[in-house]
């Protein structure tokens, strides 16, 4: 089956879909993306990603390239076209084409928009039930993360390192020892009274979605939380430490670079908020596509 995309009004199969060679995603990483998860062919989240990329293209003065409903009838026909159950959608949307100059172009040109769908959503039970290992990585990315900006490159240096090193994730570390986030995903700790650590919101990291579910989901549970940061030192001395992200949902951490957490094993408040997380997943209905879906 061909994989079909949606590049700027056309749905096309992804071997023909391409973009202007002067759009400036392309060439300045003038854009913004999002990526939703599809479980049992619904959308985690839909609501608050929408929230997010209006929030993200306001920070970099982009259109929204349609109404919210007119993108949402967009990405589930790119789903249904590509049958996806439990998989993504990528989407991305970028101030347009113009003449390369580095500042905005002198008239408004009409924001490009490309959606792309896949199959497979994220890492087995297995993975989860075993943990990862994360690599401690130097945070060294610009000073604007809270925006989803396509320019990842030292997401991508940093994820290849921990390739190589055979872990799972990269873990960011500012000069200063404190843990930021991970490439790819936010990062909590669990200190030794089950008090869930996880970095505040700010230009610092992403506010990731999942990791606003998580908090929703383990306060509801009756979890203390404390959104405040941490340094790679206390993490290597926490009860557990855990990933959340569109993908991994909540991902135990067993290991940091070559040192165990803990006991080197996932601990039951990992495990739990995992279990918590897949039962609102599972639980989803049609009204997940909705785009006014309370916080």
């Amino acid at each position: 089956m061909s994989h079909v995309a949606y590049v700027n009004g056309r749905y096309l199969p992804q071997k023909q879909a391409s973009v202007h060679i002067e759009d400036r995603g392309y060439q300045f990483a003038d854009a913004v993306y999002e990526v939703t998860c599809i479980w049992n062919g619904l959308p985690v989240d839909h609501a608050a990603h929408m929230r997010r990329l209006r929030r993200s293209l306001s920070e970099l003065r982009i259109a929204m390239p349609c109404s919210e409903a007119a993108l949402t009838a967009i990405t589930r026909e790119v789903v249904r076209r590509n049958r996806v159950t439990r998989g993504t959608v990528y989407l991305q949307v970028g101030r347009g084409v113009a003449v390369r100059n580095h500042s905005f172009p002198a008239k408004p040109v009409k924001p490009s928009l490309v959606i792309v769908a896949k199959h497979g959503a994220g890492p087995t039970e297995s993975v989860a039930q075993a943990g990862v290992k994360v690599l401690a990585q130097p945070d060294i990315r610009w000073g604007r993360v809270d925006i989803k900006s396509i320019g990842l490159l030292p997401n991508a240096l940093a994820k290849q390192a921990a390739v190589e090193a055979k872990a799972f994730e990269a873990l960011f570390v500012t000069p200063s020892g404190t843990v930021t986030e991970a490439s790819a995903s936010n990062a909590w700790i669990v200190t030794k009274d089950k008090a869930l650590v996880t970095h505040p919101l700010s230009t610092e990291i992403l506010g990731g979605v999942t990791r606003d579910t998580v908090l929703r989901l383990a306060k509801a549970a009756g979890y203390e939380i404390q959104e405040r940061p941490f340094s790679l030192a206390e993490a290597l001395a926490a009860k557990e430490m855990f990933l959340t992200g569109t993908t991994t949902f909540v991902m135990p951490v067993v290991r940091v670079n070559e040192r165990p957490i803990a006991n080197g094993s996932p601990g039951s408040v990992s495990l739990d908020l995992r279990q918590r997380y897949i039962a609102y997943v599972n639980a989803l209905d049609e009204r997940a596509w909705a785009v006014d879906a309370p916080r």
